[in-house]
């Protein structure tokens, strides 16, 4: 090789090297934060989808940072700080609890854009001005967690008829949903004639002492509240209802699927894929503030069969022709 070519070729190349590193600091970065760890779940990945149909992929002109929590939301204003000193492009929280979520928001000081996933009143949490036209720098979908939690209550004594006494955990470290679920459940047991014996639970192991003391009292059942740090916890959830041999009803089919008895709620998967669809939009110019607030409208009763027949439990012929989805 000639000596001009050589130096042509290593001017070239390091030429190259600043622009290829301007072109990975030029992708816009989501980050991604989640109540649980580990791998992301068929629900979550369905984030991934909804990008997609906006012309986004992860690696190719997306960023997108996976911040998993474990349940330890006091850690959220130091991790939000530290996105908007880093001016991340969208902040996104689905499937978060509502009042992480609330925090979120608060500690962004309206800097960044923000697409939730949350079971509680948008409005009503200060999230949004209104449904239609958010007003801020929040937009997202809301799923009604909470308000099918009747509904289930009622699912589950269908099912489970013989069941007076019931445990109810919730999350203290998501006060406003655990307040919801616990108002819902107290009428509802009032009108049936049942008894509810509450557990806080917010860590793993207290997850694991609140079933002991389930054992030891003799709850005839357990009713999960929605809670995204419990969904994450799900395979222990199942594991500690199966070894107790406690039917058990949850919020999501995502219990179900690992094991659970029975759940009702709304699609998380759509839901997951539509706040997929707006961080999309927003990094394509959209501004949250227009962006309506999308209600969920896809509810879906799911039972596991083989686990009704593991606790004993004859499922009524009614009500398996009112699931959505039997897992045999």
């Amino acid at each position: 090789m000639r000596r001009r070519d050589f130096i042509t070729l290593v001017g070239g190349t390091a030429a190259a090297w600043p622009l290829a590193a301007r072109a990975q600091q030029a992708r816009p970065v989501i980050a991604f934060l989640r109540a649980g760890s580990g791998p992301l779940s068929p629900d979550e990945s369905a984030f991934w989808k909804g990008l997609g149909e906006t012309g986004y992929v992860e690696g190719q002109n997306v960023t997108i940072e996976y911040h998993p929590l474990e349940g330890q939301y006091e850690r959220l204003p130091t991790l939000v700080a530290d996105l908007v000193a880093r001016h991340v492009a969208v902040i996104a929280t689905p499937g978060f609890s509502t009042t992480p979520t609330v925090t979120v928001a608060k500690a962004t000081g309206g800097a960044i854009p923000i697409v939730f996933g949350v079971g509680g009143d948008p409005v009503g949490l200060g999230l949004v001005a209104s449904l239609a036209r958010p007003g801020g720098n929040a937009t997202g979908v809301n799923f009604f967690v909470g308000g099918v939690v009747s509904k289930r209550f009622g699912l589950l004594h269908d099912l489970v008829p013989s069941a007076l006494r019931v445990g109810v955990m919730v999350n203290p470290n998501n006060p406003s949903q655990a307040e919801e679920t616990l108002a819902q459940l107290n009428e509802a047991a009032r009108v049936l004639g049942l008894q509810l014996q509450i557990f806080n639970a917010g860590t793993n192991r207290e997850i694991d002492t609140a079933f002991e003391t389930i054992a030891r009292d003799h709850c005839d059942a357990l009713f999960v509240g929605p809670d995204a740090f419990f969904a994450s916890r799900r395979v222990q959830f199942a594991t500690l209802a199966a070894r107790d041999h406690l039917p058990a009803s949850y919020s999501t089919r995502q219990y179900v699927e690992v094991g659970g008895l029975m759940s009702y709620g709304t699609s998380l998967t759509e839901m997951f894929r539509q706040v997929g669809v707006y961080a999309g939009r927003i990094l394509n110019g959209a501004k949250p503030a227009e962006l309506p607030v999308v209600q969920s409208t896809k509810f879906e009763f799911v039972i596991n069969l083989q686990t009704a027949r593991a606790l004993g439990i004859a499922v009524p012929s009614g009500v398996l022709a009112s699931a959505d989805e039997v897992i045999e």
